[in-house]
C-alpha cells in the first residue's frame, strides 16, 4: 500500500511542478497551447503579468518577453547635411515594448533581432532625412538636442504620408507590412495606429542620443592642413612684425647712441677748447710779465726735447739763434 501511495505522491508533485511557472519582474509572458498562442476575445495574444501562475502541464508553454528598457547601439554611419557636407554620426537608441501582444505578432514571435532591424532601418532613414534639413552649425550646436527629440517623436508617431516633409519610404514599407500582418491576425477595436510608426510594432522609443559627430578622414585631413597653413601664415606675419619692430628699436637705439656720443664729443671739444684757451690766457698773462724769462724756459724745453738721445745729430750754423742761451749771457740777451 505504501509504495503506490509514494508513486502517486511523486506524480502529483511532478504535475504540480509542471503546472506552476513564475514570470519575473521586468518580464511578460505569452502562453502557447500545443504551439499556438492563446488569444483573448479580440484575437490578441494573452499577456501574463509578473507573478506566480498556473498552466496545463505538458500542453501549455510560456514564452517570456523582456519588458525593460533596451539599448540598441548603432554603428557609426555617414550622413549628408543641408550644405552637402558629410558627417560621421555615432548614436544609440533606448526603447521598450509598449504593446506585448502586438510586438509578439509583428516580430514573428518576439524576435528581438527582427525588432531591432526594423527599428534601426526606420531610425537611420529618419535621422538621415532630418540631418539633410540642417546645416553643420545647427547639428553640432544648439539644434542637436532638438534634432534627437524630433527623431524620437517621429519614430513614435510616424510620418504623415505625403504631408510629411521628411519621408522614409523604405523603412515605412517594412513596418507597414508587419503592422498589416498584425491587423489581419487580430480583431482589435483600438484606435487605428499609424503604420509608419514604431507603435505599429508595439515598440516605444524612449530616447535617442548622438554620442559623437566626426568629419570623414579625408575632410578632417583637409581641414587640419588648412588650419595648419593658416596658423603658419599667422606665425610668419607675427614673426615678420616682430622683426620689423626689432629693427625699428635697434635703429632708434643706434641713433640715440650716436647722437649721445656726438653730443658728448662736441661738449668735450668745447670744454677742452675753453680749457686750452684759459690755459693759454693764463700762460700769456704769466709770461707777459717777463718775456725774456719765457723765451729762456721755451729754449730749455727745446734743448730737452732735442738732446734726449745719444744718437741725435743736428746740423746747425754756430751762430744760429737756437744756441743763443748756450753762449755767454751777454750774447744771449742780444
Amino acid at each position: 500500500m505504501r509504495k503506490p501511495l509514494i508513486v502517486l505522491l511523486i506524480v502529483v508533485l511532478v504535475v504540480l511542478y509542471a503546472s506552476l511557472y513564475i514570470v519575473q519582474e521586468g518580464q511578460r509572458g505569452i502562453v502557447m497551447r500545443f504551439g499556438k498562442v492563446l488569444r483573448d476575445d479580440e484575437n490578441k495574444p494573452l499577456v501574463v503579468s509578473p507573478g506566480l501562475h498556473f498552466k496545463i502541464p505538458f500542453i501549455e508553454s510560456v514564452k517570456t518577453l523582456d519588458a525593460r528598457t533596451q539599448t540598441m547601439d548603432n554603428q557609426a554611419d555617414r550622413f549628408v547635411t543641408k550644405e552637402k557636407k558629410d558627417l560621421i554620426v555615432d548614436s544609440y537608441i533606448k526603447w521598450r515594448i509598449s504593446d506585448f501582444s502586438r510586438y509578439y505578432l509583428a516580430t514573428g514571435g518576439g524576435d528581438v533581432s527582427q525588432a531591432e532591424v526594423l527599428l534601426k532601418r526606420k531610425f537611420s532613414d529618419r535621422l538621415r532625412s532630418e540631418m539633410g534639413r540642417l546645416d553643420v552649425k545647427d547639428i553640432v550646436t544648439d539644434s542637436r538636442g532638438r534634432l534627437t527629440t524630433d527623431v524620437r517623436d517621429a519614430l513614435n508617431t510616424g510620418s504623415a504620408g505625403n504631408d510629411d516633409e521628411v519621408a522614409t519610404p523604405a523603412a515605412d514599407d517594412a513596418i507597414a507590412s508587419a503592422a498589416a500582418r498584425v491587423e489581419i491576425e487580430t480583431n482589435s477595436k483600438e484606435p487605428e495606429i499609424n503604420p509608419n510608426s514604431m507603435a505599429a510594432l508595439g515598440i516605444q522609443v524612449v530616447d535617442v542620443r548622438i554620442k559623437q559627430i566626426n568629419l570623414p578622414t579625408e575632410v578632417s585631413d583637409a581641414i587640419y592642413n588648412r588650419m595648419r597653413a593658416e596658423r603658419e601664415a599667422v606665425a610668419r606675419s607675427q614673426r615678420s612684425q616682430g622683426q620689423e619692430e626689432a629693427e625699428k628699436l635697434r635703429a632708434t637705439s643706434d641713433y640715440e647712441v650716436t647722437r649721445t656720443l656726438a653730443e658728448a664729443q662736441r661738449q668735450a671739444l668745447i670744454t677742452r677748447g675753453e680749457g686750452d684757451a684759459e690755459a693759454a690766457k693764463l700762460f700769456a698773462n704769466a709770461f707777459s710779465q717777463d718775456p725774456d724769462f719765457y723765451a729762456f724756459i721755451r729754449s730749455l724745453r727745446a734743448y730737452d726735447s732735442s738732446f734726449n738721445g745719444n744718437r741725435d745729430v743736428m746740423v746747425l750754423s754756430p751762430d744760429s739763434d737756437f744756441f743763443r742761451f748756450m753762449k755767454s749771457p751777454s750774447n744771449a740777451t742780444r
